[in-house]
């Protein structure tokens, strides 16, 4: 018997270090970056319904009729080969929109998983990474996690070359959401901009992040190319920023090209109380490593 309804939860990530490289002539951007997932997520209700094609209704956004899960199940009707059932999401957001967090692209890989239940097929890496193609750059690594949606990897390219790592568990994040909606076009706009004037700080070469990753992250050289350009734009990414500084936090940044900023702190205890503070004047969460 088909079974008719599943729930799936997408998961956010972070970046820690996030090096963008100058505009290809594709007019795609090479980065160098660490994605890991925490427990901040989006909730999927997917049924299996009569009409054919993906049909999306969402508690909080007015998703456009093509979006990243629309996009994905086309890509797996594509792949698979066979007559795929039309279904209904019901997404439940737990991931601000625009926070550079990946929870649309998250959705995307968490929406797979459910078809790939469906319809009784496993995919290998070459069919994930063509519905990630079709999809957006950051979909590979999500399609890459865990089969619970979980993970953490090296991302290169342009998002496309995902080299897994060994996640860390130790650490707690305060995350504070901006009201700032980061639209990523203009965030890459920006940055062509800072990368034309040659601006490209000091960064970790991609083949010691893992490295640097396993240190104490007071000790953290991580950078992120949009942080600069985008605080110079949006005062309150500076002042969010600072406010983690001051909290004691052992390493903050911004995660993706925004909004969120996160604080990183090695005491569960000490997070907790910082996120009490926070929360008096920020719209923040306390998140751990997955």
């Amino acid at each position: 018997m088909l079974m008719k309804n599943f729930t799936e939860r997408a998961y956010a990530k972070v970046n820690f270090n996030l090096r963008v490289l100058p505009c290809r002539t594709d007019n795609y951007h090479n980065i160098e970056s660490i994605f890991q997932t925490v427990d901040l997520y989006d909730e999927l209700e997917v049924s299996v319904s009569e009409s054919t094609g993906c049909f999306v209704e969402c508690n909080s956004l007015k998703l456009p009729l093509q979006n990243t899960l629309t996009k994905a199940y086309d890509a797996f009707c594509s792949v698979v080969g066979l007559k795929v059932p039309g279904v209904t999401v019901n997404l439940k957001k737990g991931i601000p929109a625009g926070g550079g967090l990946g929870g649309g692209s998250s959705d995307a890989a968490a929406l797979i998983r459910v078809l790939s239940k469906i319809c009784k097929v496993n995919l290998d890496a070459e069919q994930l990474d063509y519905i990630a193609s079709q999809t957006g750059s950051d979909v590979f690594f999500f399609m890459h996690c865990d089969k619970d949606g979980t993970g953490c990897a090296l991302v290169s390219g342009r998002g496309e070359v995902v080299k897994k790592i060994t996640p860390r568990r130790d650490l707690y994040l305060i995350l504070v959401f901006p009201e700032i909606f980061s639209s990523t076009k203009e965030a890459y706009q920006l940055v062509d901009k800072q990368l034309e004037s040659g601006i490209d700080n000091d960064f970790v070469i991609l083949e010691e992040l893992e490295e640097e990753y396993k240190k104490h992250p007071s000790e953290w050289r991580f950078k992120n190319t949009f942080t600069p350009s985008l605080c110079g734009v949006y005062s309150d990414l500076s002042s969010a920023l600072g406010t983690l500084k001051k909290c004691g936090a052992d390493f903050c940044d911004m995660s993706g090209s925004g909004s969120t900023i996160f604080g990183v702190f090695t005491s569960k205890q000490r997070a907790k109380y910082n996120m009490k503070l926070l929360a008096a004047t920020w719209n923040c969460a306390l998140v751990r490593l997955l």
